[in-house]
């Protein structure tokens, strides 16, 4: 059903895929590689609310209905993915019920993932926080070996550069990673699901009951 129109295409970092309250014309497939989903308020400040990796697609809003979103979507970690004009994915949602249905049950994971985004940033100090997207970006690459910038991190985490730096080097000193230029190794991740708690693990199940 969609095979016919996806086209393949190499992502760098930063590459836009959904601007801020602009009509979404395509929807990206992951092949491998982070991209971010990222809220921007008025004043520019940018906080990331959910991460989709090839476990899961952009255009959420053109799954639900509509052609727009209030925020931004970028890729974070290089990689490769597959697209489809919006308009194509309408169609094809329109001619098959199970295609449509499995893409809503993604969007439902995508919405837990982000209410858990909200009460870590709300309620987990920032080494929790840190090592839940570790994490997260570990899901999604399958790597150890995570291409991040202190400067992405804070961005990301909504905090200052200063806080990420020492929170990296707390993690460092515990021996869960080391940290690198522009590059996180992951050394133990049972410790960081330790260290991540209550904050890591409910949408990661509701992604394995609904898709598998």
């Amino acid at each position: 059903m969609l095979h016919p129109h996806l086209n393949s295409l190499v992502v760098a970092v930063r590459h836009e895929i959904e601007r801020p309250n602009r009509r979404i014309e395509s929807v990206y497939f992951m092949d491998a590689g982070i991209a971010s989903v990222v809220a921007v308020q008025a004043d520019e400040t940018q906080v990331e609310v959910g991460l989709v990796g090839p476990e899961g697609m952009t255009g959420t809003a053109v799954v639900l209905g509509g052609d727009q979103t209030p925020h931004s979507t970028y890729i974070q970690v290089a990689g490769e993915a597959q697209w489809i004009k919006a308009d194509q994915l309408r169609k094809a949602m329109k001619a098959s019920d199970s295609l449509r249905a499995l893409l809503l049950k993604y969007v439902q994971t995508f919405m837990v993932q982000t209410t858990h985004t909200a009460i870590a940033n709300a309620r987990a100090h920032i080494d929790r926080r840190l090592a839940r997207w570790i994490l997260m970006a570990q899901d999604r690459t399958g790597n150890k070996t995570l291409p991040l910038t202190h400067e992405f991190l804070a961005l990301m985490l909504g905090v200052r550069r200063p806080g990420v730096t020492e929170t990296l080097q707390s993690l460092t000193r515990q021996k869960l990673i080391e940290t690198g230029r522009s590059k996180i190794l992951v050394l133990n991740r049972n410790g960081l699901e330790k260290m991540a708690g209550y904050s890591y693990g409910v949408p990661e199940k509701e992604y394995r009951r609904l898709i598998g």
